[in-house]
């Protein structure tokens, strides 16, 4: 393993770490609102992601593990606790959130900013819709057993235009009419995407459309 490796490992871990015990300990009073704030703080973790030198330490060292980590912490987990850090909303939803960043990584390592649009927007994007939607939400609907508003649609496409604009600076994107064009039309597809999927599945569906278009519309 190369020392940025094990760098990027330790600072994801680092962090990870200091979200939970912020979120079990300091806001452990207010799940729903401890929840929200991890959902969308652990998205910075992709400005930790230009660390790491191999796929396989983002991939096997820092992204997967989290997957049986999120879902031992889950309300599913065969380990008894009285304490579970998804026990607000929707159950698997870190789990989902840790098999997003493992499959991302995993494609498209090579243009890490592709991951990274990906995952902002589930962090941010999705974080903020259920955030205004809960709190101003009035004009709500209902798909597939889900209750939704406009209002959090609309806080989904706010949010998530300007994190692709943070996301393509940081990783040196050139801002040209083709590229905003884009994330236009991608954070369009994005919000459709949170609206129209059920029960906490946002956290796949998204970040996979929103990095597959990415790649489709601004890479090849």
């Amino acid at each position: 393993m190369f020392p940025n490796d094990a760098a990027g490992i330790l600072f994801v871990y680092g962090y990870v770490g200091f979200l939970i015990v912020l979120s079990e300990k300091i806001l452990a009073k207010y799940p729903t609102i401890s929840r929200k704030i991890l959902h969308i703080m652990v998205g910075n973790i992709v400005f930790i992601l230009p660390v790491f030198q191999t796929r396989e330490a983002m991939v096997f060292g820092a992204a997967a593990p989290f997957i049986a980590f999120t879902f031992l912490i889950s309300p599913s987990s065969p380990i008894k606790s009285k304490s579970r850090v998804s026990q607000a909303g929707h159950g698997f939803g870190l789990v989902y959130y840790a098999i997003s960043w493992t499959v991302l990584a995993y494609l498209f390592f090579e243009h890490l900013w592709v991951v990274g649009a990906g995952i902002l927007a589930m962090s941010y994007g999705d974080g903020f819709a259920s955030i205004i939607g809960v709190r101003f939400g009035r004009r709500s609907f209902q798909i597939f057993r889900d209750r939704k508003s406009l209002e959090g649609s609309l806080a989904m496409f706010l949010t998530t235009m300007p994190m692709l604009l943070v996301n393509a600076l940081f990783y040196s994107l050139p801002i040209t009419p083709r590229l905003l064009t884009a994330f236009f039309l991608i954070c369009l597809v994005a919000t459709i995407t949170e609206m129209l999927t059920p029960r906490g599945l946002d956290n796949l569906t998204v970040p996979m459309i929103v990095s597959a278009l990415c790649w489709y519309l601004i890479v090849t």
